[in-house]
């Protein structure tokens, strides 16, 4: 073997010893990067359970979450009257830190009986107390809320503003007295188009987006020492509100779902 050819060996096989390892940590930050996972399978309900108001926990009343044609729906064509029986379909594992997506369009008629400013309204509360905990006649669970609102075609109904139950933020360093507070950035979706949220949490600061852009932050949210119900989940002088669980609102208004997806940090 001539001296160029041992020269050619020796380049070559210090390139195989620096690139190797290079490759393997690379394949596992990406396997260590944060994934996103499906919570709605397009099949059925597997990892959800209901808590709709004057029933029990998982007790699907009047088949108000269904799945059909790979999407989840929420309807009231069985109620009769909607008479205050708010609800959510909750996913059954608790989040802490995560970014989550969902993919909604509000259809058809406000539910007979139903609030006055149920039409088009619907939530996605997160951060929730656990389900089985609520009260039978309780109609919300202590909670933040994305809450989505839909364009009756011609006003401006903005969505993503912060509705928090039983709990407060802060904007600019203010805590906000007011139980929902407005998006910065007002955005209205009129008619049944299909619209895509998302809700970054990173700690203290959480952040509302629609359809990629960003229309809200909000820092530090806490449980309210003056309220029933948020007061309970005040631990000594902790009073952070820094995980739970998901929930979709059943507000009276149907709405349908094809894609709900999570990426935890």
């Amino acid at each position: 073997m001539t001296q160029t050819h041992l020269l050619f060996c020796s380049v070559f096989f210090m390139i195989l010893s620096c690139n190797s390892p290079k490759t393997a940590n690379n394949e596992r930050v990406q396997e260590d990067a944060p994934q996103w996972v499906r919570l709605f399978n397009g099949k059925d309900l597997d990892g959800w359970t209901m808590k709709i108001v004057g029933h029990e926990l998982a007790e699907n009343y009047g088949n108000t979450f269904r799945v059909e044609d790979s999407i989840l729906s929420i309807r009231y064509d069985q109620y009769g009257s909607f008479d205050g029986q708010f609800g959510g379909l909750y996913y059954t594992k608790k989040f802490s830190n995560y970014r989550l997506k969902v993919e909604y369009r509000f259809v058809g008629e406000t539910a007979p009986g139903a609030p006055e400013w149920g039409y088009r309204d619907s939530g996605i509360q997160y951060h929730c107390q656990f389900p089985g905990s609520m009260a039978i006649n309780q109609s919300f669970p202590v909670c933040l809320e994305y809450n989505l609102h839909g364009g009756n075609g011609t006003d401006e109904r903005p969505i993503g503003e912060i509705c928090a139950n039983g709990t407060f933020v802060e904007m600019n360093g203010e805590p906000q007295e007011s139980f929902c507070t407005p998006a910065t950035i007002k955005r209205t979706f009129h008619d049944d188009q299909w619209v895509m949220l998302e809700i970054d949490v990173q700690g203290d600061t959480i952040r509302h987006f629609a359809n990629g852009e960003e229309i809200l932050v909000f820092t530090n949210p806490k449980y309210r020492p003056d309220h029933e119900l948020g007061k309970e989940f005040i631990v000594g002088d902790d009073d952070k509100v820094k995980e739970g669980y998901i929930s979709l609102q059943s507000n009276s208004h149907p709405i349908d779902f094809r894609k709900i997806e999570i990426m935890e940090y």
